[in-house]
């Protein structure tokens, strides 16, 4: 395949049918009319300078055109100088939670799922009728304004409606998914100090039933702030709750409630709303603390002008609780939408259950990661053949960078017509810096741009920026934004949190991405810049190594590491391969000239190895830097944050490695 710069110089994969019925079209008329500037008409681009040359106006006009409940105040950003001494609305007062209950009618705010295929629907009564019976049960627990809950749930009904009760107190929710081991949840939960902890009894997966009551009393007798321990039944009706201090089902809580009107407590901008936690892949996580006014601005803003989501919209995401785009997910209800849950695993009881889950409901966005497309492609499923996708209007993905092919597989097997949104965020930002609009082109392994409001760009080492075409860099953003986190917990001088953003370049925040500006516009990020190899003093992202290899029809999926040798950095590829499919001289010289002829001679490896598995994280973003440390006899400092620690040991002390 030729170089991905050149690659698209061809059509776009799609373009809107209908730009100016979006959302986004809409606030940029009535941008240009306010403002008297109809150059901000022309394209997404230019209204993108615009958004950043007029940060204080875009983000202070999207709050009234998104009708934000709450007090703006007199001030839109404070210190607009300086990233970490910066403030968005800091006289200004909201609640995440009430912005989220404003829509009072019988249509149906969430849709459950469980592996079973056993459905429930609540209705935006419901959900308020139910929010109002857990915020008095947080309260008779004795939670108050920044007081923390910790959650070990599955992505289910009663988990998004513990959220919103603490959220409407002021308290703080932290969650994690439920397959977490003791170790793995007291690593995050034992530094938060929470007050109230809710469980799951168990939860599905893969057609087995895991039993949760185990490990939480375990994890019980650690966390010595407790005052609440609250299950929730779900693989039980009556869960077994012997030996288990101040602990009660969900339903023995709520005896003697009565729904009520809620009263919302009315936080500053940049009341900690949520306690997200990074991928602990290299030591205990940390704690990244994120505010009601910068999570619930920014997610509607990406939901309504990116995503262009508005009410009566069904929308999707296959995510855990233990991942920010279930953050990103239940925020969608600020906008009215239906959201559909899902918990289990993907793949069961067959490879379509989510597009029959989403095409029954009429799901106008479809959100997953890119390994999850990777899986269907590479075992060639074809939604569209079984399931009707004719509402169907976005496809997202996120956690690993979305490959050329990925994208030619999409549009030929699950909808044509799509608009594919490549988006990359993270937990750092509980959202986006860059992703897609409804009103540009899309091009083939390409994601179309940078937020709205966002000062993304592309540095080189010496933090000179990088114009398209001109090469990888750093993806790094310049100017302040509402969403930036608060804080690190227990980093009162906040040097954890500079050191984490702030190292590289004086006042930028620098992402860890490493990116590309394409001839088109578009953005190519090609993998973490900590996963970057540099063999011979060259930088390569390793995304340019998984594009090519897993065009090898054998190759399932594949993970390339930088080994130490001889004074220099050779690149290792492990692949696993298909069933019955043996890593032959054939084989490799067959991986070997895709990768040289697709990329270039310095992404060739120099040892290909068969392996029979990858780890990953909870949420599946493969760990190369954790199988680096492995290969180099190094310690792994936190294999409980791993989905598969046991895959660790495939890529000890190899022979292979030796010469």
């Amino acid at each position: 395949m030729p170089d991905a710069t050149i690659d698209n110089q061809n059509a776009p994969d799609w373009k809107p049918s209908r730009p100016e019925g979006t959302i986004l079209y809409d606030f940029m008329q009535k941008m240009a009319k306010k403002y008297e500037n109809n150059t901000i008409l022309t394209d997404y681009s230019v209204f993108f300078n615009w958004s950043i040359e007029n940060l204080e106006g875009f983000w202070s006009e999207f709050w009234d055109y998104a009708q934000i409940i709450g007090e703006k105040g007199d001030l839109i950003l404070q210190n607009p100088e300086k990233m970490t001494g910066s403030q968005f609305f800091p006289n200004g007062s909201l609640n995440y939670a009430q912005n989220l209950l404003k829509k009072r009618d019988s249509d149906a705010a969430m849709i459950f799922m469980d592996e079973k295929e056993r459905e429930r629907t609540l209705s935006y009564d419901d959900l308020y009728t139910q929010v109002s019976l857990w915020r008095q049960a947080l309260v008779k627990a004795g939670v108050v304004k920044g007081d923390r809950v910790a959650a070990l749930m599955p992505n289910m009904p009663e988990t998004i409606i513990a959220t919103l009760a603490t959220a409407s107190l002021g308290a703080i929710w932290s969650s994690a998914s439920p397959d977490f081991g003791v170790q793995g949840i007291l690593d995050r939960f034992g530094q938060i100090e929470p007050k109230v902890f809710i469980a799951v009894d168990g939860y599905y997966y893969g057609g087995k039933t895991i039993d949760c009551l185990i490990k939480i009393k375990d994890v019980q007798q650690t966390l010595t702030t407790l005052t609440q321990t609250i299950i929730v039944p779900f693989v039980s009706d009556a869960p077994d709750l012997l030996g288990m201090k101040n602990t009660k089902t969900v339903h023995e809580l709520f005896e003697g409630f009565v729904a009520q009107n809620i009263v919302f407590e009315q936080v500053p901008f940049n009341h900690p709303l949520f306690i997200m936690f990074s991928s602990g892949t290299t030591g205990v996580p940390k704690c990244i603390v994120h505010g009601h006014g910068g999570t619930l601005i920014q997610h509607v803003k990406e939901h309504r002008l990116q995503c262009d989501i508005r009410a009566g919209d069904s929308i999707f995401y296959f995510t855990t609780c233990g991942w920010m785009m279930w953050n990103w997910l239940v925020t969608g209800l600020a906008s009215g939408a239906t959201l559909l849950l899902y918990d289990g695993n993907p793949f069961y009881p067959d490879p379509l259950v989510l597009w029959r889950f989403t095409a029954k409901h009429k799901a106008t966005l479809f959100g997953t990661s890119a390994k999850y497309i990777d899986a269907l492609k590479a075992h060639d499923i074809r939604p569209k053949e079984k399931t009707n996708l004719s509402h169907l209007k976005i496809i997202t993905s996120t956690g690993s960078p979305l490959v050329h092919e990925s994208f030619d597989y999409i549009y030929e097997h699950i909808k044509k017509d799509v608009h594919i949104s490549s988006i990359s965020g993270g937990t750092d930002i509980v959202s986006c810096f860059v992703l897609g609009n409804p009103i540009s082109p899309v091009w083939r392994g390409e994601i179309q741009g940078a937020g709205l409001g966002l000062a993304v760009d592309v540095f080189d080492d010496k933090g000179k920026v990088l114009p398209k075409g001109a090469g990888s860099g750093e993806l790094v953003c310049t100017r302040p934004f509402p969403c930036m986190p608060i804080a690190f917990w227990n980093d009162p001088e906040g040097v954890k949190y500079k050191k984490a953003y702030f190292e590289k370049y004086d006042n930028i925040w620098c992402h860890g991405d490493w990116i590309e500006r394409t001839h088109n516009g578009g953005l190519i990020i090609h993998g973490r810049s900590d996963a970057t190899l540099n063999p011979g003093g060259v930088r390569i992202g390793t995304a340019e190594i998984y594009r090519q290899v897993e065009q090898v029809p054998q190759v399932i999926e594949s993970i390339a590491v930088g080994q130490n040798w001889d004074g220099d950095v050779r690149v290792i590829l492990f692949v696993i391969l298909k069933e019955g499919v043996t890593l032959d001289e054939a084989l490799i010289k067959e991986i070997k000239t895709k990768i040289r002829s697709g990329a270039s001679p310095r992404h060739v490896p120099a040892k290909i190895i068969q392996v029979s598995d990858i780890p990953k994280t909870k949420s599946g973003k493969m760990t190369e830097l954790a199988v680096k440390d492995v290969i180099h006899g190094r310690p792994i400092q936190n294999s409980e944050a791993l989905a598969n620690p046991e895959a660790l040991a495939l890529y000890r002390e190899l022979e292979a490695l030796k010469s």
